[in-house]
């Protein structure tokens, strides 16, 4: 079967849309991907792992656009033509959407023209990270951007889809309560790691020198304040006098990094907090190597309650153990792994207790820590996940 694949960015990298391609080829489909290029990548057609990547050419005006792109029809009005020219060209069988930004516009397209079925790929419930995000609470954008104009369009385009993929199943049940679609019309398809390429990058020797002899707390990832950095740098002040060589390792960035900076000033932790910024994905591994715990202290929010980061399986691969906050489906998952410990969200005292707990039991942590190893090898990983996307496409 030929599918038609729609992304809202420049590819590579994304690696749910990448895994999840190469899956479908490899059982036997043929990929074309429209990938819209904003960052400018050459050339305009080449196959990545099998996968036929078809970058269209926008302009900045659309790019800037597309924040708006559910409160004003521009965006999409703007798209239509280079979609029903790859829908002509490629003549794919089913069409997969990548998020809902590009999906009102394929859709419509799709709806004139085609009559093909449609798969929409939810990685997140969109509208309500908007909420968090910093440009959206102040002017002009808290005024411009309508919330709600996004989650009825959501709402619109799953019940359009003929078959919606989302990340958990607690995503899927938020859905189902939403909208009119059935239950048996959705697919959960977790964001699991592959470990082979997981475990294929060289460990940085100079990282674990860095870290070597202190008890290092590392977290990977996006250090938006809805991701709870403020509470583990509260943990770490409740903590530094009964482990005085605790380390808390940042490892990622964000617009809102100078919040997190001053709250460590504040607080007179700044030997304490080390904050290496953004790195590529391949250092990964060499930092959490370096962890005694890996931390993922959401805030609690009906987006973060319905989502899962695969920070968590980059952690039980590196075969380390897990603080988490009670976030239903990262709970659900480090309960059954039995690799980690829950605490209260925005909860610093009962982080700091958690935490606690795996220093003072150094077995307990290493049985946890192989536990999440085990449970990547045999559960948790792509070959297992992309199993319900590949018998989704076998109905087709």
């Amino acid at each position: 079967m030929r599918i038609g694949v729609f992304l809202d960015q420049s590819f590579p990298p994304d690696s749910r849309v990448e895994n999840e391609a190469y899956s479908l080829t490899e059982a036997g489909h043929s990929v074309d991907l429209f990938s819209l290029n904003f960052k400018n990548l050459t050339p305009s057609f080449e196959e990545v792992n099998g996968i036929r990547v078809h970058r269209i050419e926008v302009s900045r005006i659309i790019y800037k656009l597309s924040a708006l792109a559910y409160t004003f029809p521009f965006f999409h009005f703007m798209l239509r033509f280079a979609i029903k020219g790859f829908i002509n060209e490629v003549k794919p069988e089913v069409l997969h959407i990548h998020d809902m930004l590009i999906a009102k516009a394929v859709m419509d397209v799709n709806d004139k023209y085609f009559h093909l079925p449609v798969v929409l790929d939810l990685h997140e419930n969109r509208p309500e990270i908007l909420r968090f995000y910093p440009h959206l609470q102040k002017f002009p954008g808290k005024y411009m951007i309508s919330i709600d104009k996004w989650r009825k369009a959501q709402s619109s385009l799953i019940e359009r889809a003929n078959h919606v993929v989302m990340v958990t199943p607690e995503a899927i049940q938020d859905a189902v309560s939403e909208t009119n679609k059935e239950l048996s019309s959705f697919t959960a398809v977790a964001n699991t790691i592959e470990p082979d390429i997981y475990y294929s990058y060289t460990l940085d020797e100079n990282i674990k020198e860095r870290f070597s002899g202190k008890f290092n707390i590392v977290y990977v990832g996006d250090t938006g304040l809805r991701r709870g950095l403020d509470t583990s740098i509260e943990m770490l002040e409740i903590l530094m006098e009964k482990i005085p060589e605790i380390n808390l390792i940042v490892v990622g960035r964000s617009t809102q990094d100078d919040v997190l900076r001053n709250l460590v000033d504040q607080k007179g932790l700044n030997d304490k907090v080390i904050f290496e910024g953004w790195q590529d994905v391949s250092l990964f591994p060499s930092y959490i190597e370096s962890a005694d715990v890996c931390i993922s202290p959401l805030h609690r929010n009906r987006h973060h309650d319905t989502t899962l980061a695969n920070k968590i399986f980059q952690y039980m691969a590196g075969a380390k153990p897990l603080v988490v906050s009670d976030c239903p489906s990262q709970v659900k998952i480090i309960q059954d792994a039995g690799c980690g410990l829950v605490f209260e969200a925005q909860n610093a005292e009962d982080m700091a207790q958690q935490i606690l707990e795996l220093h003072q039991n150094p077995s307990l942590a290493k049985e946890m820590g192989d536990r999440g190893k085990r449970s990547v090898a045999d559960k948790y990983n792509w070959k297992v996940t992309a199993q319900d996307l590949i018998k989704l496409y076998a109905k087709f």
